[in-house]
């Protein structure tokens, strides 16, 4: 009787832990903030999330600077896209206060007018700094 009452004691304790597993989504979709300035900035940071295993589909805004993901939680995660993202030299910001940076070789090798920690640079795709007319 006793190893009854035990055996199926067990049983519950692996139904309940079972139950209590976290199903992950095959189709989640997520909202990341992205530092970049322009189309080719745009071309690099869609494609190093799409290189990501299990990213199915990755769109950048130039203007809001949102990165739109569909990936399937089973096979990766946000921090994996994050550190791809990362690695070819874009910024991410979490929030106001918390930015993840880029290492200083991987925003190194982005095309010179992609710099987008830099003022001028930003100026310059905000048509701030425009060609002065010569006489």
């Amino acid at each position: 009787m006793k190893k009854l009452l035990f055996v199926f004691s067990l049983c519950l304790i692996g139904f309940s832990t079972q139950s209590q597993e976290v199903k992950k989504n095959k189709s989640a979709k997520v909202s990341i903030e992205v530092d970049g300035i322009c189309g080719m900035c745009k071309k690099r940071i869609e494609t190093a999330a799409l290189k990501t295993k299990g990213v199915k589909f990755a769109i950048w805004s130039v203007e809001t600077h949102q990165l739109n993901v569909i990936l399937d939680e089973r096979k990766t995660d946000v921090e994996m896209i994050q550190q791809s993202v990362l690695a070819v030299g874009h910024d991410i910001v979490l929030d106001k206060e918390n930015t993840l940076i880029a290492t200083d070789e991987a925003y190194g090798s982005v095309h010179g007018c992609c710099k987008y920690r830099e003022e001028e640079i930003i100026k310059d795709h905000n048509g701030e700094l425009k060609k002065q007319k010569k006489n």
